[in-house]
């Protein structure tokens, strides 16, 4: 059985990170979408546990996507599940510059843990978690930017952010 990682802090998860999902989900038997802690980003807008359940409701309708969660070092997790490959998706070249030296790093860690990289659709390659956060905390419409299913939940954050 082929199964894919992908990784992400998904604060929140957008239609771009939706898209390399649903991709990965075609090409791999098992995708587990893992909800990451990320120490060097500034304090997320979701709790892990809301960001867990954000990403659940957006994955239901694929049938062989899970989510998880960790706080570590994501090649130490990759090692609890021998044989995944890393899906990391790409939306410029700056991208790729980090995922690369991600991708060394976790060699290091983990010398049999491959990363897969995907480019984004065209139309999501200016799209971020931070430029939506942005444009919540705004009141701006998040229609076609994330899942329909957690608008309300980033309104309703944003406006307790404002508050």
């Amino acid at each position: 059985m082929s199964i894919a990682i992908c990784p992400g802090s998904f604060d929140p998860i957008t239609l771009g990170h939706l898209n390399i999902i649903r991709r990965t989900a075609k090409i791999f038997d098992r995708v587990i979408v893992c909800v990451m802690f990320n120490s060097t980003k500034t304090a997320p807008m979701f709790s892990v546990e809301e960001r867990l359940d954000m990403v659940s409701r957006a994955v239901a309708k694929y049938p062989n996507v899970t989510v998880d969660t960790f706080s570590g070092l994501l090649a130490e997790y990759a090692k609890d599940h021998e044989g995944a490959v890393l899906v990391k998706g790409l939306r410029a070249a700056s991208d790729f510059e980090y995922e690369f030296q991600m991708n060394l790093i976790n060699k290091q860690i983990n010398p049999a843990l491959e990363t897969m990289f995907l480019t984004a659709d065209g139309k999501y390659t200016f799209l971020s978690s931070s430029v939506v956060r942005e444009m919540a905390m705004y009141g701006a419409d998040l229609t076609g930017l994330v899942p329909d299913e957690i608008i309300e939940d980033i309104k309703r954050k944003a406006k307790q952010w404002r508050a």
